[in-house]
């Protein structure tokens, strides 16, 4: 199935798209879309616009079957990281977001997979027990904890979170009005190596190869798969972004963990 998909990424420059460029290049016909360029791929398939502009970008949308949509600002790999400003957000997570989606839709893309964030729930760290889970000393582990779902009440503590929320929702609109797929990956822990900082990252880290895994199955998932929120994490010692909806939904099996 995979050999076959035309597959358009934005924000393939950024740290996630170049933690997944490899996989995705060896799978799929990969295309670009991105303010810049994306260096090595052929000019056809390498759309320069800002996602904030609709005619721009429309184009690249022709003949593609899923959309992966990277490009955000305001998370800590983007490139303003926690200092973006609240209008480059709107213009990126709120009016990009909506573009990729309409212009998928009236494309006729079968599927668009959103990159959502941990950010959505990253209030709960300032309570116990996450606190001491994500805490950087060495402290004494609960015995168990509550894990936080898809499906847990939402605490974005960062406007970019509360950005990656309305991204969620609002594809649970194109999902429901429309016949497209709309899938989002909830990613918590990615950075330009491949390997978890200390402190909070422990918890909630996913390795490049676990992430990659879950994108190529949330890609290719069943097109009766309509709507759903996966937890892009590995298989963490002090884990609470519960990855196993995505274990029994997608048959995601992470091959990493920090014990």
């Amino acid at each position: 199935m995979g050999e076959n998909l035309n597959v358009l990424v934005t924000g393939l420059n950024g740290v996630v798209g170049r933690a997944l460029r490899g996989t995705l290049e060896k799978r799929y016909n990969l295309s670009a879309l991105s303010r810049s360029g994306v260096s090595g791929l052929p000019i056809e398939r390498n759309h320069r616009a800002d996602i904030a502009d609709f005619k721009k970008i429309k184009p690249a949308f022709d003949n593609v079957d899923v959309v992966l949509n990277l490009a955000a600002d305001g998370g800590m790999s983007s490139a303003n990281g926690m200092d973006a400003s609240w209008n480059s957000m709107l213009r990126n997570n709120i009016v990009g977001t909506y573009n990729v989606l309409q212009a998928a839709k009236e494309s006729g893309v079968s599927r668009v997979v959103l990159a959502s964030s941990g950010a959505t729930v990253n209030g709960y760290e300032l309570e116990e027990p996450y606190k001491t889970l994500v805490s950087p000393e060495s402290v004494d582990l609960p015995a168990s904890w509550e894990m936080i779902d898809e499906f847990s009440e939402p605490k974005p503590i960062t406007i970019y979170g509360v950005t990656k929320l309305f991204g969620e929702d609002l594809g649970r609109y194109f999902a429901l009005t429309s016949e497209m797929s709309v899938i989002n990956l909830r990613i918590s822990s990615c950075t330009d190596e491949d390997k978890a900082a200390p402190g909070r990252a422990q918890a909630n880290w996913s390795s490049y190869r676990d992430l990659q895994q879950l994108t190529v199955k949330c890609i290719e998932a069943p097109q009766r798969l309509k709507f759903d929120i996966f937890w892009a994490t590995s298989d963490n010692k002090k884990l609470f972004r519960d990855n196993s909806h995505a274990k029994n939904v997608l048959g995601y099996a992470p091959q990493d963990g920090i014990r």
